[in-house]
């Protein structure tokens, strides 16, 4: 009796020990393997940059406009192409004629001033005789009054004759004070004529439009037969680039950019026009004129750059980068290897501890280890704390901000390795760590296999793939 219950014992463990086996394996087998996805840490040179967009301007432009109305009757003579008008890409040197207006109203102006200046002229010459003659009464009527108090009222002077005498020469005297006065007053009547003729003058002279410098015409604005009128506004009938040789960029940056920027910084740009050519040019000057748009501020930066070549054309659309350091000789990781984070199940076990506490730190609201120092970091979707220092215009951290990376040296599990990071372009980043060799492994993101690890999905399907902490 005794053997059979130990034979009924042998048997159910047997069977429970197979049941389990079995279950294992049938766990094991419904269960995808993770498969990490690594890139090695390499050692190189890299540029951080910001990307931004602007517009090409010439150096300097002239707006040539009209400061009298009429009607465009021709356009001056190129001077470059004897036989055509001025008109786009016109060559043209200061002085160039380069539009006439109707000038008759204006020509009738400057004939009236003369007209009228002629006749205040006649008017000075008048009253400069009425000034002589006056002067000559007066020396007559002093004599006779001389003569008068000499003698005085007496038998031989009547009293009357002698008052006579005295109001001839004080009505002389005034009479030459009023001529002179007639006098300056013609002599500001000719003043004002002629100032009335230069007036005129100058407007028929702004009949003809020149170039006030020499470049070449970029933009015409009127054609022949058009009116202009020149009110509030003077109206714009040419632009003039003086120097296409020499062009500028110009830029508006973030604000969030603007501290990485300053002039002599070296710039490298592309345009549309020339696919694969780069253009080399520095910064002249930030504007302080901010300006706002749906609560973005953003600043005007000027870019110089040499147009000997004449690629270059105005406003074409530049894509620029601002070279904000350069550094040689450091370890590389890419960005995703800052921005992935593990599952608990898949850190090392000597690691966990450490991950637990990084991750409830970064729930509690403050930075861990997966986030940069003082930077901005993000969580997954499962709450994992996942690291965020690039700015998708290159960010300098100078080396204080601190990451945490994962390695894999068993394929199973993932160790934790703490770096300080620096520098990125986008793609990579330069990282600090005496745990962290070139050419080692690093964990970029993370694939489910089937049971001989080999990825089981059709290759022109999504495949189940989970990068920046994100599980999907």
């Amino acid at each position: 009796m005794k053997f059979r219950w130990k034979t009924l014992l042998i048997i159910v463990v047997l069977l429970g020990a197979a049941g389990g086996a079995g279950a294992w394996h049938w766990h094991k087998a419904s269960k995808p393997l993770v498969v990490f996805r690594v890139a090695a840490v390499t050692r190189g040179e890299l540029t951080a940059t910001i990307s931004a967009t602007g517009t090409i301007e010439p150096e300097e432009v002239v707006d040539v406009g009209a400061q009298v109305q009429g009607q465009v009757l021709s356009f001056g003579q190129d001077p470059s192409h004897p036989g055509r008008v001025i008109d786009y890409c016109s060559q043209v040197k200061e002085g160039t004629v380069l539009a006439r207006i109707d000038d008759s109203l204006y020509a009738a102006d400057v004939q009236t001033a003369q007209a009228q200046l002629d006749q205040d002229k006649a008017g000075v010459e008048l009253a400069q005789a009425n000034l002589q003659l006056a002067k000559a009464k007066l020396y007559d009527a002093q004599r006779d009054w001389e003569r008068a108090q000499k003698i005085g009222p007496s038998d031989a002077l009547a009293e009357t004759d002698y008052d006579a005498y005295q109001a001839t020469y004080e009505t002389a005297k005034a009479t030459v004070g009023v001529n002179a006065a007639a006098l300056d007053q013609a002599k500001t009547l000719v003043t004002a004529a002629q100032a009335a003729l230069l007036k005129a003058e100058k407007n028929l002279g702004y009949c003809t439009i020149t170039s006030p410098v020499t470049g070449v015409v970029i933009d015409r604005r009127v054609n022949i037969g058009e009116t202009v009128v020149s009110s509030l506004n003077t109206p714009s009938l040419f632009l003039i680039a003086k120097d296409l040789t020499r062009m500028q960029i110009w830029i508006a940056v973030n604000e969030a950019d603007i501290g990485s920027i300053h002039p002599g910084q070296a710039v490298i740009f592309t345009v549309d026009a020339y696919p694969g050519r780069t253009f080399k040019g520095e910064v002249g000057k930030i504007r302080l004129n901010a300006t706002m748009t749906q609560n973005v501020v953003t600043y005007t930066v000027e870019v110089n750059t040499d147009n000997s070549s004449g690629k270059l054309l105005p406003y074409q659309t530049a894509n620029a980068q601002f070279q904000v350091s350069h550094e040689t000789d450091v370890l590389l990781v890419p960005n995703a290897a800052l921005r992935w984070s593990p599952q608990l199940s898949e850190v090392a076990p000597e690691d966990r501890d450490a991950f637990i506490k990084m991750s409830q730190r970064k729930a509690g609201g403050r930075n861990g280890g997966g986030g940069a120092a003082g930077g901005s970091g993000g969580s997954s979707d499962s709450g994992k704390p996942v690291a965020t220092t690039e700015r998708s215009s290159g960010y300098s951290g100078g080396g204080h901000e601190r990451g945490t990376i994962w390695v894999t040296d068993d394929g199973i599990f993932v160790k934790m390795v703490k770096v300080r990071i620096g520098a990125t372009d986008g793609t990579n980043t330069v990282v600090t760590s005496d745990k962290l060799q070139e050419d080692q492994q690093v964990v970029i993101g993370e694939m489910q296999a089937g049971e001989n690890g080999s990825d089981t999905t059709n290759p022109f399907a999504p495949q189940m793939f989970r990068g920046g902490g994100m599980r999907r």
